[in-house]
């Protein structure tokens, strides 16, 4: 009953973090990518260069194409389609429509399109690395690299580059030079902002401590912390003494904590402090 408790609570936390991510993406897509016509990769950047063309709005040809790439995803992945990418998909597509119906933008919101690109790269950028961190994606282009990444041994980071860069050229040849090269400016930065945040989101403290008396450090750390250790005997190399190594993981904010206590109980104690961002096992990711 308890264990699910547990799930239905990971599953309402996952959907709530989807939907924030969604709802900042749909933002700044709509706000700052759709009124500059910045074209820099996936479907809003079909949509923004197709809307050019076709007498229809941006909002509404991300909905159409995104519905048929989710069709392909369905036919072609079927099981190994996740229903997370599927909920994203439907929910942006449908932000972005009704945010054309409620709140109509027939200009730029500002008259500084670099002030304008900055937030269209890092919003959409924050929100896919959000995305990305609890196993979704928004959909869109992605189903495409799905399905090549099943069905072929194409590398896909590479595909998907020269799809993106296909719809910047094509906004250089429908709109002007400048919308073009904003565009991209933005699909080299939007990987970069990506792959920052995911880091950032992920980071953690590895400590390895060698002290003398480790019994209050370890005491603080499962009991104030609420996290793990693991302990070994060790033997100095200089002098010979008998040493005890606690090797610990945690986040940045219980990290300072730890680090504090050690400093005021056991100054003696030696401290190596690493960063990493790919921690995998029971507390952290890729745990089940």
């Amino acid at each position: 009953m308890f264990k699910n408790r547990g799930k239905v609570k990971r599953v309402l936390e996952e959907y709530t973090l989807l939907t924030i991510a969604t709802l900042i993406l749909v933002i700044g897509v709509y706000v700052f990518k759709f009124p500059n016509n910045f074209s820099f990769g996936g479907v809003t950047g079909i949509a923004v260069v197709l809307s050019a063309l076709l007498p229809t709005t941006p909002g509404s040809l991300t909905f159409i194409i995104n519905m048929v790439l989710l069709a392909v995803g369905f036919l072609f992945l079927g099981k190994e389609f996740g229903i997370k990418t599927v909920y994203v998909s439907l929910l942006m597509s449908a932000g972005l429509r009704l945010a054309e119906i409620w709140f109509p933008m027939d200009k730029p919101l500002t008259k500084e399109p670099v002030l304008e690109l900055m937030y269209a790269i890092v919003l959409p950028a924050f929100s896919s690395a959000i995305l990305f961190n609890v196993g979704a994606s928004g959909g869109g282009t992605d189903i495409i690299a799905m399905v090549l990444k099943k069905y072929t041994r194409l590398n896909i980071g590479a595909a998907l580059f020269l799809v993106d860069m296909g719809i910047v050229i094509a906004s250089c040849l429908v709109f002007d030079a400048q919308t073009g090269l904003f565009s991209l400016c933005g699909l080299l930065a939007k990987s970069l902002v990506v792959d920052n945040v995911i880091e950032s989101i992920n980071l953690c403290k590895c400590f390895t401590i060698i002290c003398n008396d480790p019994e209050p450090i370890c005491d603080f750390i499962t009991n104030h912390l609420k996290r793990s250790a693991t302990v070994y005997q060790a033997k100095g190399a200089y002098q010979h003494n008998d040493k005890t190594v606690i090797i610990t993981i945690m986040k940045r904010s219980q990290a300072v904590e730890l680090r504090n206590y050690i400093r005021r109980s056991q100054p003696s104690a030696f401290i190596v402090i690493t960063n990493s961002s790919e921690i995998i096992g029971k507390g952290f990711r890729g745990f089940n």
